[in-house]
């Protein structure tokens, strides 16, 4: 980690694996540790890295054998050396993320076209249908198709429908939910 880190000890720590973390997709960096006072976001050495990958399953109780050094802005860092499996305990079930998603521009020419009324429109028609709590509504910037203002955009999986009326937007939901 260089010579400006100052190395004040060597610790272990238990707790359950979360998850990998980092910006592509099978290049992950870091992971996610759920411990007693939190969960807490590790750097993986890069030859610990291949092996890890393939080797740990979400839910898995793992041990950490790392040093703990301080930055020069005296903020801790954890070098891990060691990182192996104890045990497997199931994850809790989390709940599901919403399979849909549905983004509203709130930039100012969708804003003035009647934006906050397609917004509002959209909320009850999702409450009177019970669906408010299955669907995440998204407020986003530009869309770049301000001449057809106002923007709404419906994801569900991989499709995307754009410029789509709030009943149509709800038929399609309920369409896909019940799928």
């Amino acid at each position: 980690m260089g010579e400006k880190y100052l190395t004040l000890s060597e610790l272990n720590i238990e707790g359950q694996f979360l998850g990998f973390l980092g910006k592509k997709v099978g290049k992950y960096k870091h992971l996610q540790l759920a411990i007693p006072a939190g969960n807490i976001k590790i750097k993986i050495p890069k030859y610990l890295r291949s092996s890890l990958i393939s080797s740990l399953v979400p839910g898995e109780q793992i041990r950490i054998d790392a040093i703990s050094k301080l930055n020069p802005r005296n903020q801790l860092k954890l070098q891990p050396y060691q990182i192996q499996a104890i045990g497997f305990c199931p994850l809790d079930n989390p709940p599901p993320p919403p399979q849909a998603k549905i983004m509203v521009c709130q930039k100012s020419g969708c804003l003035k076209r009647g934006a906050k009324a397609l917004l509002s429109d959209l909320e009850k028609t999702l409450g009177d249908r019970g669906l408010s709590d299955k669907v995440t509504i998204e407020h986003t910037g530009c869309q770049k198709r301000c001449t057809s203002a106002p923007n709404c955009a419906l994801i569900l999986g991989k499709q995307q429908y754009k410029k789509v009326h709030p009943q149509a937007i709800a038929s399609l939901l309920e369409h896909h939910l019940s799928t």
